[in-house]
């Protein structure tokens, strides 16, 4: 089990979309993903559950990874929140 501590960065707002592109990534891997915020454990390959945390810029959440390719998982998911800044 990987945790990474990543920072929401985003001038767009997430929702709709991002989110979409989000879940479009967690799951393209094999490992569990999840994004934690305090107490909330949330599966990133899930749309609905995603769409719940209403996240925005500055937030710090942590990113969750379990399984046989966590490691990238973990990389995948800190890139995708790393470039959502336009």
């Amino acid at each position: 089990m990987i945790k990474t501590p990543v920072v929401v960065r985003t001038e767009d707002g997430f929702d709709g979309r991002p989110i979409a592109l989000l879940v479009q990534e967690a799951s393209q891997y094999v490992s569990k993903v999840y994004i934690q915020i305090g107490e909330k454990n949330i599966n990133a390959k899930s749309i609905m559950g995603m769409m719940s945390l209403s996240l925005e810029n500055g937030e710090k959440i942590t990113v969750v990874t379990d399984g046989e390719d966590e490691k990238k998982a973990a990389d995948g998911i800190r890139t995708f929140f790393a470039n959502r800044v336009k």
